[in-house]
């Protein structure tokens, strides 16, 4: 069997007197899409900032196939093909999806000039990768006419061009319809076919147990329950549990 990917071991964090983490022991494998559960201040939103390299831990040690990573940082992350989007997606809703993929880090030519011609090519071949359709809409689409389950698919469009082999996705679906829904898990679908990795974060129980092979739930900083779809086999199964763990602390 092939290590993790990525494996966070006995990972703690505190903000003064408050734990975020509590000895968290985390893994992604390749593949995978890892569905990371718990209400507000359960620690996700902690957790995923040390795996992306803005926080470093108090203690806990962090490994990359098995290799230890030492002076972990945001750096770190993204080269070791790590790529985080927030509810926000920091997009320029005004701007075109080509332009969105490639802004910061855009396609130059030999002489320095921005190589439209290549970052249309690029985005329109992302874009048909992980299932846009090209009938309705092309690389010079504005953003701004797009709905929020498409929205969400030009962040993740743009995560992989960068060579992502992770892709975390915080709360993807807030606020989306149930059609907006199942375009973004349409987009993840894609992304775990292709052998990329995804760790999926919510709070809605319904959403994440739609997509994830396998669970994480986290309460109060502490991991308190991991399995995979085939041990819980509704959602309400899953959401007893955790209001059983809710009601024992």
């Amino acid at each position: 069997m092939k290590p993790p990917i990525i494996s966070l071991q006995s990972i703690s964090k505190s903000f003064g007197n408050v734990y975020a983490l509590d000895s968290v022991s985390f893994h992604v494998n390749a593949g995978e899409v890892v569905g990371l559960i718990g209400d507000n201040g359960a620690g996700k939103s902690t957790l995923i900032k040390i795996l992306a390299g803005v926080y470093v831990p108090d203690t806990g040690d962090i490994f990359l196939h098995d290799q230890k990573a030492n002076h972990w940082n945001a750096s770190k992350s993204r080269q070791a093909g790590i790529e985080t989007v927030f509810q926000d997606r920091a997009l320029a809703v005004q701007q075109t999806i080509s332009r969105n993929i490639f802004m910061g880090r855009e396609i130059k030519t030999f002489i320095g000039f921005i190589d439209n011609k290549r970052q249309y090519t690029e985005a329109e071949r992302l874009m048909r990768d992980i299932g846009f359709t090209s009938e309705v809409f092309t690389p010079d689409s504005i953003v701004g006419t797009l709905s929020g389950g498409e929205r969400q698919g030009v962040a993740i469009a743009r995560a992989l061009y960068f060579n992502a082999k992770l892709i975390v996705l915080d709360e993807p679906t807030t606020a989306l319809s149930l059609t907006e829904t199942e375009k973004v898990f349409s987009f993840v679908r894609n992304v775990r076919e292709s052998g990329r990795s995804v760790v999926f974060i919510g709070h809605n129980i319904y959403h994440v147990f739609g997509i994830a092979d396998r669970f994480v739930v986290l309460d109060r900083g502490k991991v308190v329950l991991k399995c995979t779809r085939e041990t819980y086999g509704t959602p309400e199964e899953l959401i007893r549990f955790m209001q059983q763990v809710a009601r024992s602390q």
